[in-house]
């Protein structure tokens, strides 16, 4: 499902957009939703990422702190038959 969103351009952005869009072969309305797709997945891949390196850091001390690793795979030599109920 889709909604619709307004926003506001002074005239020489929209200008500037329309003729991106138009290189691209998309509508305007077309251009802005990817581009807002593009940032909105970059920044959870960022995020994603991040939060694989922390627990990658720190398998170990959760290991001891509660007793299984939930996220097997991450760091390299974990059990391969570690619950996977947490993800």
């Amino acid at each position: 499902m889709s909604k619709q969103t307004n926003i506001r351009l002074d005239d020489a952005v929209r200008a500037a957009a329309e003729e991106r869009a138009k290189r691209r072969g998309l509508s305007l309305q077309g251009y802005v939703a990817d581009l807002i797709e593009q940032d909105v997945n970059e920044s959870r891949s960022a995020f994603m990422a991040g939060a694989a390196g922390f627990l990658a850091s720190y398998a170990e001390r959760f290991e001891a702190e509660f007793g299984e690793d939930r996220y097997p795979g991450l760091p390299d030599g974990l059990p391969k038959d570690a619950p996977r109920d947490a993800a």
